[in-house]
Order: structure tokens, then C-alpha cells, then sequence
């Protein structure tokens, strides 16, 4: 028997009847396709081998541009090997199934897009779009065909390609993604939190709903009457108070309980 086995009749068929419905991503998601989470265990995530303050805040990327253009130019360079998971698609899937569904990530990745997902609420950001350092406003921008791949050997060997400048003002350009003491994008989280209000399921994959304000997301859709359902491998501040919470990975639990959602009955 399964977790998904002793899931009760009626909460199920709150799953399958409902239709506002909100979901809230985090790192654990996009972890399963190979993407390495922030804080990884063992120092096995991001910042267990750079240091926020140089490569992920505003004063760290005045100091030295080319260092932290060269990080994000790595970070897009790995994107290209890697794939949407199940879990991504089981996502596209309920957003087709629910007549009302808003997805909302904190990831910066794009994979819930190329999963086929419309209409993302990006909360940080997305490393794929960039913005003037000086304007702050967004700017249409390619990455050059001739531009070289960016590796973690040529970050150390301090290898790092020049800073493209805003056709605008001739400003450097950043990433546009949330830096650590910025705000998110106050549409974007506008929106979010409308969705909040409205749902009546709110599901929270892959994230530990501790860093706010995304964080606060789900405790507003609960105040609302929002069903909370948690799929994460390990408990969380969450746990306590979802009425169902699934341990395991997002890329197996997720797909299974999609199906049992969607499944004609």
C-alpha cells in the first residue's frame, strides 16, 4: 500500500471537483531534472561553492560584473542539458485539468514553460531574460551564437566574457532574476496572491515554505479554506497543518496523484 492508497474518498473527490486551484514550486522540483538547489545538503548546492554576496546582490555584481555575468552565463549554458522531470508535466497536466489553475514558482529556470505550462507567475525571476543594471527595465537580449560556454574551470581560471551593455543607455545588464535584499516583482506577486485568496486547493512541490514572502502564499490560501496539499521528500514548517502531505519526490508522487485526479471516473 502507498501513501496515495490511504488518501480518504472525500479528499479525493475535493481534488476532482474543485476549480480554482493554485500551485507553489520550489528548488526541489527542478532538483529532480539535475538543476543543483541553493543550499543543497553537504554543501552540495549552489552556494556551498560561490558566495551570495559576490554573485547573487547587487553590490556583489557592481564589484566585478564580468564575474557574476560569466556565473549567470554558466547557469543558462547548463540549462541546455537538461530536461523537464514528470513532475513538471504532471503539473501541465493539472493545468489543463483545472478550469481555473495558477502555477507560481520560485524557480528561474523556465523547465515548468518547456513542460508546456501557460502563464507562469515567475517570483524570482528567469534566468533566460535579462534587464538594464542602471533602469532596472526589461531588455530584449540573445545570447550571441558565437558566444563561448561558460564552465565552472573558466570561472576559477577567471575566464569570464565581457558584460553586454543596455541599448538604451549603455548600462551594464544583469540578470533579470531577484537578488538577495530586492523586492519580487510586485505584479507578480499581486497576482499570486489573488490566486492565493481564490483557490480551493493549493499544492506545495518542492519547497520548504520558509523563505517569504512566497512563504506566505500557502498559509494565506489555508486562511482562505484552501485544501494544502505538500509533496516534499522530507516534513517542513508546512507538515504540520496540510491537510495531505506526500514524502517523497515530486517526479514520482506527483504524476501518480495527477492521474488519480484526472482519471475519468
Amino acid at each position: 500500500m502507498t501513501q496515495l492508497d490511504d488518501i480518504a474518498p472525500a479528499l479525493l473527490e475535493r481534488l476532482r471537483c474543485a476549480r480554482r486551484v493554485m500551485a507553489l514550486t520550489g528548488a526541489g522540483v527542478s532538483a529532480e531534472s539535475g538543476i543543483p538547489t541553493f543550499r543543497g545538503a553537504d554543501g552540495a548546492g549552489f552556494w556551498g561553492r560561490y558566495d551570495p554576496h559576490d554573485l547573487a546582490s547587487r553590490a556583489g555584481y557592481e564589484r566585478n560584473p564580468q564575474r557574476g555575468w560569466a556565473w549567470y552565463a554558466m547557469r543558462r549554458a547548463q540549462l541546455h542539458s537538461v530536461e523537464p522531470n514528470p513532475a513538471h508535466y504532471a503539473l501541465a497536466r493539472l493545468g489543463d485539468y483545472y478550469p481555473g489553475f495558477t502555477l507560481v514558482t520560485q524557480n528561474v529556470d523556465g523547465l515548468h514553460e518547456r513542460a508546456g505550462s501557460r502563464d507562469v507567475i515567475e517570483l524570482h525571476g528567469n534566468l533566460a531574460h535579462v534587464k538594464c543594471l542602471v533602469e532596472d527595465t526589461p531588455v530584449a537580449w540573445n545570447e550571441p551564437p558565437d558566444a563561448p560556454v561558460v564552465t565552472e574551470e573558466m570561472m576559477e581560471r577567471g575566464e569570464w566574457p565581457e558584460v553586454p551593455r543596455c541599448p538604451q543607455c549603455g548600462g551594464l545588464l544583469r540578470p533579470d532574476v531577484v537578488w538577495f535584499g530586492e523586492m519580487l516583482p510586485a505584479i507578480a506577486f499581486a497576482r499570486a496572491e489573488i490566486a492565493a485568496q481564490d483557490c480551493q486547493i493549493c499544492f506545495v512541490v518542492g519547497t520548504s515554505a520558509e523563505v517569504y514572502p512566497a512563504a506566505s502564499l500557502p498559509e494565506t490560501a489555508r486562511r482562505w479554506g484552501a485544501l494544502i496539499v505538500e509533496i516534499n521528500p522530507e516534513a517542513t514548517s508546512l507538515s504540520r497543518w496540510a491537510d495531505l502531505s506526500l514524502r517523497g519526490p515530486a517526479g514520482v508522487l506527483l504524476p501518480a496523484l495527477a492521474e488519480m485526479i484526472t482519471q475519468k471516473i
